[in-house]
C-alpha cells in the first residue's frame, strides 16, 4: 500500500477501511513537557505534535466558565497548594508542585436553584468564549503539515461537573434529574450554536474530538439507563450536528465505561478512546463486542508504560496487534 498523509489515514481508520500503519497521537502533561525541555530533548518553542510526527492536531477553542469576566480569587495558599475559586463560583485546590486534577473543595451551585441563578443566565453563545485566532492558526498548520485536525471540548457530563461537582450532579440525577436535564439541554445547544459561530468564519475541521470522563475505576459514574434518560440526548444533539455536517467523532472517556459503550455508540460517535486498562477496560473484549461498529484508540496498560521497560511494552504490543 501506498503511504497516505495523516488525512487519509485517520480518516480510514475512522470509517474502519484499510491503512498503511496505525495512526500516531498522544497528549502530554505539561509537566513532562518542561522535564524535556530541561533535559534539552526538545527545544523551548517545538511543537511536540511536530517532534513526534502526529497524525492528529486537536485544538480546544471554547471556554464555558460562566462568568467570563472574573478573575479567579486566591483563597489560600500554602507552600505546596493553593485555593482559589472560579469563576463559576467553584472551590478547587491545585498543587503547586505538578499538574495534576484539582481537588474539588466546595460549588456555588449545589442544586437546580443554584444553577437557575448563577449559571444558566450567562451560558450563551457569545463570540468572547471562542478562540478563533488559536483555532485559526491550528487549523492552518494542520493544513500545511496534512495533519488530521480535530476541534476538542468537553461534552455535557465533563460541562456539568465544573459548576457543580461530580456529588451533586450524580445527586441531581437520582433526586431532581430535569435539572439535570436543564443543564444537558443547555450545554449542549450552546455547543452547537458556538459550532455554528466559529465554523462559519474559520471553516470545518476533519472531525471532532470530545473529552467525556463518565467511569471511574471498575465502574461507571452512571448506569446504562441512567445515560439514556440524561447524557444521550446532549451526547445525540452534538455528536448528530457534527455528523450532519460531515465531520466524524473521537469520543474519550477516561475510567471504567463498559456498560455505557453501547449508549455512546446509539448517539453516534465513531471511535471510543483512552480505554483506560488500569480502571478495568479490556480493549480485546470490545474490539470482540463492538469493533465492526465503531474504531478504537488506546488501550495500553499505562502501569507498563511507567516502568519505562522497553520488553515489556514490547511484548504487550504483540500481544494487542
Amino acid at each position: 500500500m501506498i503511504e497516505m498523509t495523516s488525512v487519509e489515514r485517520v480518516g480510514n481508520i475512522l470509517l474502519r477501511k484499510p491503512v498503511d500503519r496505525i495512526a500516531v497521537y498522544e497528549s502530554f502533561w505539561s509537566d513532562t513537557r518542561s522535564r524535556w525541555v530541561a533535559e534539552r530533548n526538545i527545544s523551548e518553542g517545538e511543537r511536540l505534535d511536530d517532534h513526534f510526527d502526529h497524525d492528529i492536531r486537536l485544538f480546544w477553542p471554547f471556554n464555558f466558565t460562566a462568568r467570563l469576566d472574573f478573575t479567579p480569587e486566591v483563597v489560600e495558599e500554602t507552600a505546596e497548594t493553593i485555593l482559589t475559586r472560579d469563576g463559576n463560583g467553584a472551590l478547587l485546590r491545585r498543587c503547586k508542585m505538578h499538574e495534576a486534577t484539582p481537588e474539588h473543595v466546595d460549588f456555588l451551585v449545589k442544586d437546580r436553584s443554584g444553577w437557575e441563578e448563577h449559571i444558566k443566565p450567562r451560558l450563551f453563545a457569545d463570540s468572547a468564549r471562542i478562540d478563533y485566532k488559536g483555532f485559526r492558526e491550528a487549523i492552518s498548520n494542520a493544513r500545511e503539515q496534512n495533519r488530521f485536525m480535530v476541534w476538542g471540548g468537553t461534552n455535557v457530563f465533563e460541562l456539568m461537573h465544573p459548576v457543580c461537582g461530580h456529588h451533586y450532579m450524580l445527586l441531581g440525577m437520582m433526586e431532581d434529574p430535569d435539572w439535570v436535564r436543564d443543564m444537558v439541554d443547555t450545554f449542549s445547544r450552546v455547543t452547537v450554536e458556538l459550532w455554528e459561530m466559529l465554523f462559519s468564519e474559520e471553516g470545518l475541521p476533519d472531525g471532532i474530538w470530545f473529552f467525556e470522563d463518565m467511569g471511574f475505576k471498575n465502574r461507571p459514574f452512571i448506569s446504562p439507563s441512567m445515560y439514556q434518560e440524561l447524557i444521550q440526548p446532549g451526547h445525540k444533539r452534538t455528536v448528530g450536528w457534527a455528523k450532519d455536517h460531515g465531520m466524524p467523532v473521537i469520543m474519550h472517556s477516561c475510567g471504567y465505561v463498559e456498560p455505557l459503550v453501547p449508549g455512546m455508540i446509539a448517539s453516534g460517535i465513531d471511535c471510543l478512546q483512552v480505554i483506560e486498562v488500569k480502571a478495568g477496560m479490556d480493549l480485546l473484549k470490545l474490539y470482540r463486542n463492538y469493533g465492526e461498529l465503531i474504531s478504537l484508540m488506546g488501550g495500553m496498560d499505562v502501569r507498563v508504560l511507567y516502568t519505562n521497560d522497553i520488553d515489556a511494552v514490547n511484548l504487550v504490543r504483540r500481544f494487542l496487534w
